[in-house]
């Protein structure tokens, strides 16, 4: 390796665990309230994954790159299908339970 390709393979190293250092830092300070709601919705997001994913399966010309890139469209439609499932999940938590109608005073009297 040229003493290019070191100082760009540091950067970028550097540059990934700041950024699960900053992750980390963010995500630990999310209250547990807030935390699905929060990952559900960037779960869906997570489409641009799922083109990007598909955007580079049509670039595949051999057989490894093709099994990777279908590996990563699995992924990415996993990920997507995942979060609208939380979410709906969710969402159903906060619907009201159907009710029982009350007896009228006339059924009351009837079965006495």
């Amino acid at each position: 390796m040229t003493p290019e390709e070191i100082d760009a393979l540091i950067t970028s190293l550097t540059i990934f665990t700041l950024a699960i250092l900053v992750g980390f830092a963010v995500i630990s300070k999310v209250p547990a309230t807030l935390h699905t709601p929060l990952m559900s919705g960037a779960n869906s997001i997570h489409g641009i994954v799922l083109v990007g994913a598909m955007l580079i399966a049509a670039e595949a010309t051999d057989g490894v790159s093709q099994l990777i890139s279908l590996v990563a469209v699995a992924f990415a439609a996993m990920n997507v299908v995942g979060g609208y499932v939380v979410t709906d999940r969710m969402l159903q938590m906060f619907r009201k339970k159907p009710t029982a109608p009350k007896p009228r005073a006339e059924d009351a009297e009837a079965a006495s």
